[in-house]
């Protein structure tokens, strides 16, 4: 019986994909085991720190980086740091931020919900959302046009969450970034490749520990040296509400140590989201396919469209009955108010799209029988 349900919970099959809600991703044993080693154990934080930051650069190609408690702290902590620097007494007025360069241009289609508000975690680190253009539309001359003074930085997200379309480049950002001497935040949170935006010029790269990586919750900030050194010294001011403990540096680094984002078994992949395609596309109703990752990541996922007027159940009544069953089955349920559901078999344990494939024949053969 495992951990969580000997607290008395249901067993989840995540396919879904490394998501926050569902605990982001399992670990591997030897990450477990660093994490283990590392919670029976001192170590002086700060040192801790300032280590872990050089095994963040190697990794990332950048001049230094700062562990966070995930991406979503980072985005705050980074904010605070184009905001208030090294500066202790500013680094203590935070989120009052007012008098200070504090505005944060994001373009429209950025301003992404991820579970929680992404202007809020920029308002947590005192920052002032500047939203820019359109929601499907956003040209150069909207952000030179939104730079004044009070700009702090530019932030640019890299997300499935994002508009896809009709958005300035992060090149266009970076340049507009040197032309005005503002730092240009990247929030490449889920993204596998940890040296593209470094070596595309951004200054704050974000990423998350716990999802390509496949860390423990944890994130990590990557970049310019003077910047990362400002995101520790947040720690001293709204950081401290967010700090990483020693447990998830050591996993994190055990994680990112044997990461190799040329080894991801997209084989592997592909041969379960084919078969399961396979095996639902034998349902009275169903019409699956496979589909590429909406952001262009080399991830595969079956993705589900129901005919209602055969399956006489909506895309939504499925998960929700997949939910509630236990297992519970989490699928990527995005677009279910479209009719569409997809299942991402990156979390997978051995076995696991075969209980996928029962449990969709006997609700659907269940609904039929109810006829």
């Amino acid at each position: 019986m495992g951990i969580y349900q000997q607290l008395g919970l249901k067993k989840v099959i995540n396919a879904s994909g490394k998501m926050t809600a569902l605990g982001a991703s399992a670990v591997l044993p030897s990450i477990a085991q660093a994490m283990g080693e590392a919670a029976m154990d001192y170590v002086e934080i700060s040192e801790l720190m300032i280590v872990a930051g050089r095994h963040i650069a190697e990794a990332t190609g950048a001049e230094d980086g700062c562990p966070t408690s995930g991406a979503a702290a980072g985005i705050a902590i980074s904010v605070a740091a184009v905001i208030a620097g090294c500066h202790l007494s500013l680094i203590e007025r935070l989120p009052l931020s007012e008098g200070l360069n504090n505005k944060i241009i994001i373009q429209k289609g950025h301003a992404v919900h991820f579970g929680a508000s992404i202007k809020q975690m920029i308002t947590l680190g005192g920052g002032k959302v500047v939203e820019v253009g359109h929601a499907n539309h956003v040209e150069a001359d909207h952000l030179r046009e939104a730079i004044d003074n009070q700009t702090a930085a530019l932030l640019y997200v890299k997300s499935h969450h994002a508009i896809q379309k009709g958005m300035q480049s992060l090149d266009t950002m970076i340049q507009l970034g040197r032309e005005f001497g503002l730092p240009v935040i990247v929030d490449a949170a889920a993204e596998e490749d940890l040296r593209r935006y470094v070596a595309m010029g951004a200054d704050l790269v974000i990423y998350s520990g716990g999802k390509a990586i496949g860390g423990p919750t944890s994130g990590f900030i990557t970049g310019r040296a003077d910047l990362v050194a400002a995101c520790r010294a947040q720690y001293k001011g709204v950081g401290r509400a967010m700090k990483v403990g020693k447990e998830a540096i050591a996993g994190l680094l055990a994680a990112l140590g044997q990461y190799d984002p040329e080894k991801q078994n997209v084989t592997e992949q592909r041969r379960r989201v084919e078969w399961l395609a396979g095996e639902l596309n034998s349902l009275p109703g169903v019409k699956a396919g496979i589909a590429q990752d909406e952001a262009g990541r080399e991830i595969y996922r079956v993705q589900v469209q129901l005919d209602e007027r055969v399956t006489k159940m909506t895309a939504r009544e499925l998960t929700r009955q997949l939910e509630q069953g236990n297992p519970a089955i989490f699928t990527r349920n995005h677009y279910v108010n479209t009719g569409v559901i997809a299942f991402d078999p990156r979390p997978f344990h051995e076995g696991q799209e075969h209980v996928i494939a029962a449990r969709m024949k006997e609700l659907l053969q269940e609904q039929g029988e109810g006829e």
